[in-house]
């Protein structure tokens, strides 16, 4: 959801030759990854020939999200916003449009904050992208309608109006569906951060 300046394509990283095979991490108990979640940085296949093993580097894609970036705390300003004669513009996602709610100018860019309005019918091939943002935090809270998503280690999960969610730095997620007039409030430290797509 956020509006994100960067999006960073998640690299594949080759594995050493000389390493031995990487197995994929274990599952949590009672949780399920998102698909594609267990991929391994990069895996060794250690094939056996009749001249003896043969190993093969098969790439995969990058799962770890690094460290989240540090807010930098600035002198702040008062700054208001009023819904009348606001306008929402377009931003990081095609299917989305924004509030800005003017933060990250009373903030120094330490807080981002935005309202979400989504826009026409859910398109799996467009919305449904597996990523995460390279946050300190994330604050979702939902105004109107509602919207399904799925959260690595939590599954699918419907939220409504009313619902509150924090999305922790580098959780996979990704949105399957939401209704005509979904509409969300989004709150994020710091403004600028990278968002990672799979």
């Amino acid at each position: 959801m956020a509006t994100s300046k960067k999006i960073v394509k998640g690299p594949a990283v080759k594995a050493a030759k000389a390493r031995p095979p990487v197995a994929a991490p274990a599952r949590i108990a009672g949780r399920r990854p998102l698909k594609g979640a267990e991929k391994a940085p990069g895996r060794i296949i250690a094939k056996e020939t009749a001249t003896g093993p043969v190993r093969k580097t098969v790439k995969t894609r990058q799962a770890k999200p690094g460290k989240p970036p540090v807010v930098q705390w600035k002198p702040q300003q008062f700054v208001v916003t009023h819904r009348k004669g606001s306008e929402f513009k377009p931003g990081l996602r095609s299917y989305a449009h924004y509030r800005d709610l003017a933060t990250d100018k009373a903030t120094g860019g330490a807080v981002q904050a935005h309202v979400i309005r989504l826009i026409g019918r859910c398109d799996p091939k467009v919305v449904s992208l597996l990523h995460h943002h390279g946050v300190q935090f994330q604050m979702i809270y939902m105004l109107k309608g509602w919207m399904v998503g799925e959260y690595e280690g939590q599954g699918k999960i419907r939220m409504e109006a009313g619902s509150c969610w924090i999305q922790p730095h580098g959780i996979r997620h990704t949105v399957l569906d939401y209704s005509h007039n979904c509409e969300m409030v989004e709150i994020i430290l710091p403004a600028n951060f990278d968002t990672v797509t799979y």
